[in-house]
């Protein structure tokens, strides 16, 4: 069955176009920030922190790693980063999120800053970066190649670049049951936390026009990336993108 049964009128319009897409995440991320990391946790079933300290192990960061977290929302990947020696540049295009971030720590030290940002226009020189890491970034950019061409372009010659997302399951059937939880569960977090049942929905929206990790992958390699690798997570239902510039 298709997955447009799942959901038929869901958030329709935010996906029309890019521009539509871009202005609808802005706006949504601006009223969610100060739930988000709730938000993460209770659809995770807590798993969110664990999928989290994976992508950190795989960085394999070292002291003095120049690293970029890109839709770092409220800092725990950067900070993560900054505890293991990394110098971090956390960009956010929700200014609220970056608020938080700023507030999680008394001070956030001299090793993580963070920056308002677009993903698909980063405000920083060709080869910067050693590391760039994102969780939950790729999914909601209005254009995914942008995004991934500019990761090419700031990240150094043998650079890693590792990603953490929802997947789009492969199988039907499976990706039919996955949405329809997200759908539900989402829906009634939107009603009990801001009175609407739509505000979360756009995951599981997103999540079916999303190509997959394994298109990501694809997309990665046509950009210029080499190693190009998928780990799933949670049966393939979340998985890590990781990739390297060529050395």
């Amino acid at each position: 069955m298709a997955d447009a049964a799942v959901m038929p009128t869901v958030l329709p319009r935010a996906f029309e176009t890019e521009e539509a897409k871009q202005r609808y995440v802005r706006g949504l991320f601006a009223t969610i920030a100060d739930r988000y990391d709730l938000i993460t946790r209770l659809l995770s079933y807590g798993m969110d922190q664990r999928w989290k300290r994976r992508l950190i192990r795989l960085a394999a960061v070292t002291s003095g790693t120049q690293a970029l977290d890109l839709a770092c929302g409220t800092g725990d990947i950067a900070y993560a980063l900054g505890d293991r020696g990394a110098r971090v540049a956390g960009l956010d295009v929700t200014h609220r999120m970056l608020q938080l971030a700023r507030g999680k720590r008394r001070t956030p030290g001299p090793n993580v800053q963070f920056v308002t940002g677009d993903m698909m226009m980063l405000p920083f020189r060709d080869g910067s970066f050693d590391l760039i890491t994102t969780g939950y970034g790729i999914r909601n950019v209005p254009r995914i190649e942008p995004a991934i061409a500019e990761m090419r372009r700031v990240l150094r010659p043998g650079g890693a670049v590792l990603s953490l997302d929802f997947n789009r399951p492969d199988n039907a059937l499976l990706r039919r049951f996955y949405l329809t939880y997200l759908t539900v569960v989402g829906s009634t977090l939107g009603w009990v936390l801001h009175r609407d049942p739509d505000t979360y929905r756009y995951i599981p929206e997103s999540i079916r026009r999303y190509p997959g990790a394994r298109a990501v992958a694809a997309l990665m390699e046509q950009h210029g990336f080499v190693d190009c690798r998928v780990e799933p997570l949670l049966g393939g239902l979340m998985a890590i993108n990781s990739a390297h510039a060529p050395a």
